[in-house]
């Protein structure tokens, strides 16, 4: 396990909604991008995380467009690579003191300090004011992941 400096040999990451989503849907021209970091987390060259709150989330958006079916085969492939990162009250305390603009973000930074998360991986950086844990996008994740 390390931080996402230099050279990694294992990073553990939040996987934001919208990284998700993303695969879900092939959304351009993010697709491929997103569709990498969920094969990095299905080899085991990174530990994939989602908030559990972000279930919810993704069985309403992507059923919208898949159905029903097809959503829930996704989220079950989602949760035999990707661990589920516990959303609780600490959380929630968290996200609601925390200075962020969207709520969902909130949970998101949240869920990765309090199961101590080394980065959130977003195509959405700017939604994130913080440093630490560390606000990657999957471009930047697969090409520390290449590097190492």
């Amino acid at each position: 396990m390390g931080r996402i400096e230099g050279k990694i040999r294992f990073v553990i990451v939040l996987l934001d909604t919208n990284i998700i989503v993303d695969v879900a849907l092939e959304r351009q021209p993010h697709f491929e991008a997103s569709q990498q970091v969920l094969l990095l987390v299905e080899q085991g060259l990174i530990e994939g995380y989602i908030s559990a709150s972000t279930f919810s989330d993704l069985y309403y958006i992507i059923r919208k467009s898949r159905g029903r079916e097809w959503t829930t085969d996704f989220l079950n492939w989602l949760v035999t690579y990707c661990q589920v990162a516990t959303v609780n009250e600490a959380v929630i305390r968290m996200a609601l003191t925390a200075n962020f603009r969207d709520f969902e973000d909130a949970i998101q930074y949240s869920t990765a300090v309090v199961n101590q998360l080394d980065a959130i991986v977003t195509r959405n950086p700017q939604d994130f004011p913080v440093t630490t844990p560390q606000i990657i996008t999957p471009e930047q994740l697969i090409q520390l992941t290449i590097s190492s």
